[in-house]
């Protein structure tokens, strides 16, 4: 009996070691998670046997657990490196059948799919509209065209234009760009047509012959967009005509075989304030086409496309995981888990909401293995195994002394 029950204690020393030597040689392993072995005493207890006199019969293997203690964060630089700060797992894809993992190691494929080292697809929910479609999973996937261009369409003008401002003639002269006695003030900006196209638009103010006044004509490329359009402001200097502030101007051919320029201008907040004609703002929604230069995946998630035109398109927001019982998890190996019926069903929402943590681009998540811990528990293993060891020895003298006796 004695034999069986320091054998029982062998193995278990020697499983201790295995679990504490596969955690000290992943120590350097990205999203790994150190394992604990956990056993459980072996002992015999029938209808018929007096447990208050029975001795164990040694130990067992009761399970080996991953611990999914927090990692440390390392910086890497690199945007699709990416660590989950806080709980959940990265949702993956391998022609349908999903894994999960801590490892954010990803990178680019031949198709332009964010996957793992093994060809696992990143799982993403799909942009709709100005928000996600969350209850559907598709494979994230990083465009390589170019930002397509978008015509302008409004122009905002936040401008002051002088109280004291005289009319340029009595009776006003007709406007001519080119002589600027026929006009008080002018000021420009380039407007996109559909083909992306830079076009020159500029307004000329005239002010009128009555107090409070003013005339607005818009030139673009310098041919006249319709004729002038009246301003006027009531004795605060507040914009009065038009009514809301925006002035619809009649459509206009660039002339390079795009689609006709129709611009709204918003005059809303323009004044008529002080002695100095001042320019406080002038945009449009335009812009041209872009390349693409570069990912950014934001801590919630989301992965944006960036280009040259200054514009950011989503291309998706990251599929998180979680588990009622995460140690339930099957390790397939590669620091990858599929979930069990011990663990529960996925239950997927989106960083940094609920039980999600939030996503770290540019950074991946260490092994969580203490070092010094695992080489105090080499040593307490090794202990273990030596004392079973000299137990058989033991108990083989005290054999052998039986047989000896005469």
């Amino acid at each position: 009996m004695p034999f069986q029950i320091a054998l029982s204690g062998l193995n278990a020393a020697n499983t201790d070691l295995k679990v504490t030597s596969n955690n000290i040689a992943n120590v350097n392993t990205t999203g790994f998670k150190q394992s604990r072995a956990n056993f459980a005493e072996l002992f015999a207890a029938g209808l018929q046997s007096v447990t208050s006199s029975a001795t164990g019969l040694g130990t067992r293997l009761s399970s080996i657990q991953q611990q999914f203690s927090q990692g440390t964060i390392d910086f890497t630089g690199n945007n699709l490196d990416m660590a989950i700060v806080g709980d959940g797992f990265f949702t993956l894809s391998d022609s349908g059948a999903q894994s999960y993992t801590r490892a954010g190691a990803f990178n680019v494929d031949r198709n332009g799919f964010v996957v793992n080292a093994d060809g696992l697809r990143l799982q993403a929910f799909p942009p709709a509209g100005d928000s996600f479609n969350t209850a559907e999973l598709t494979d994230l996937q990083l465009v390589t065209a170019n930002n397509p261009p978008r015509a302008s369409e409004v122009v905002t003008a936040g401008l002051n234009l002088p109280a004291d401002a005289e009319p340029p003639g009595d009776p006003l002269p007709p406007l001519v760009p080119a002589d600027p006695t026929t006009f008080n003030h002018t000021t420009s900006l380039s407007v996109i047509d559909s083909l992306g196209g830079s076009n020159t638009a500029s307004y000329y103010f005239v002010k009128g012959a009555a107090d409070n006044a003013w005339q607005v004509s818009l030139y673009v490329n310098g041919d006249p967009v319709g004729g002038a359009e009246d301003l006027e402001f009531d004795a605060l200097g507040n914009l009065t005509v038009p009514a809301g502030g925006e002035i619809v101007f009649p459509p206009v051919d660039p002339g390079n075989g795009a689609e006709d320029l129709e611009l709204t201008t918003n005059f809303s907040d323009t004044t008529q304030f002080g002695d100095r004609f001042s320019i406080n703002e002038l945009s449009q929604d335009g812009f041209e086409s872009g390349r693409l230069t570069g990912i950014d995946i934001s801590q919630e998630g989301i992965v944006f496309a960036r280009f040259t035109n200054g514009q950011a398109n989503p291309l998706g927001k990251l599929a998180m995981a979680n588990f009622a019982n995460v140690q339930g998890l099957a390790n397939n190996g590669n620091t990858t888990f599929t979930e069990t019926f011990a663990s529960g069903q996925a239950l997927l929402g989106e960083a940094g909401t609920s039980n999600f943590g939030l996503v770290e681009s540019g950074a991946l998540e260490a092994s969580n293995v203490d070092l010094t811990a695992e080489l105090v528990q080499m040593i307490t293993a090794q202990r273990n195994f030596q004392a079973n060891a000299q137990m058989i020895s033991t108990a083989d003298t005290v054999t052998q002394t039986i047989i000896n006796i005469r």
